[in-house]
């Protein structure tokens, strides 16, 4: 089956079995290729950006007490990119792990993994949300995205953030998962980069060497082996135009909680 076919299925399957109002889960697994989970799929293309500018955006995730934590944080999505320039990073440590911002802003630059745990940080108690009818109580620490934000100045056309990633959502390494936000959680107090869970270096299969924890969104949102940030306009030059893979696929682009 060509991509483009590929594509069209699950954007006629999204569709299918989406709900008006399934804005209460979101899909954060290869659904498409495996079993569907009715009543979840939120294809809700008629919520535009102006509509999730009503939601309350700088309310507080809940937080919780280190003894609520779940005693195992399962894998969301990809559980291991598997590409050769992965496993050379995994294999080295990510001692040659680049994060590279970039896009509109005044001064793109590049950080190694240390550097990040350098920035400026916060650690938080939180809950993930799963499609798959999930729930999970993990300990998250990061670099605050705002910090750097802040290093590289974004310009003042810039209006999102885009995650591009490590993993192919395609059997050939191709598709290469990418999500994004806006500024209102970018800057977000618990918008972090997270380089650790519950205490230690964060594994593999929950997105190593660092992943977006967007504490107010569902669990598409929360892109993992992120490799780059790039701030744009829109997102008309970016996969089809939708702000994300699972978004191209037919799922809302604000996925509030």
């Amino acid at each position: 089956m060509k991509r483009s076919d590929r594509r069209k299925r699950r954007r006629f399957l999204a569709r299918a079995f989406g709900l008006a109002g399934a804005g209460m889960l979101a899909g954060c697994d290869r659904l498409s290729q495996t079993s569907w989970v009715p009543s979840v799929l939120g294809a809700a293309d008629h919520l535009s950006e102006g509509a999730a500018k009503l939601v309350a955006r700088k309310a507080m995730a809940q937080e919780f007490a280190p003894a609520d934590r779940s005693p195992t944080f399962r894998s969301n999505g990809t559980a291991d990119p598997g590409t050769e320039d992965y496993q050379a990073l995994v294999d080295d440590g990510f001692a040659s792990y680049r994060l590279v911002v970039d896009g509109l802003v005044a001064h793109p630059r590049q950080w190694t993994l240390d550097e990040l745990r350098a920035m400026p940080s916060r650690s938080q108690i939180t809950r993930h949300d799963c499609v798959e009818g999930w729930s999970a109580i993990g300990q998250w620490k990061g670099a605050r995205l705002s910090a750097i934000l802040a290093a590289v100045q974004p310009k003042p056309e810039a209006r999102y953030v885009v995650f591009h990633c490590a993993d192919p959502m395609e059997a050939d390494g191709t598709d290469l998962y990418y999500e994004s936000i806006d500024f209102d959680d970018a800057y977000h107090e618990q918008t972090i980069l997270a380089y650790e869970l519950n205490g230690a270096a964060l594994p593999v299969a929950n997105g190593a060497p660092l992943r977006l924890r967007v504490e107010r969104q569902l669990g598409y949102k929360h892109a993992k082996y992120v490799m780059r940030l790039e701030l744009v306009q829109s997102f008309a030059a970016i996969g089809e135009g939708k702000g994300g893979y699972w978004e191209d696929q037919g799922y809302q682009w604000y996925a509030g909680i």
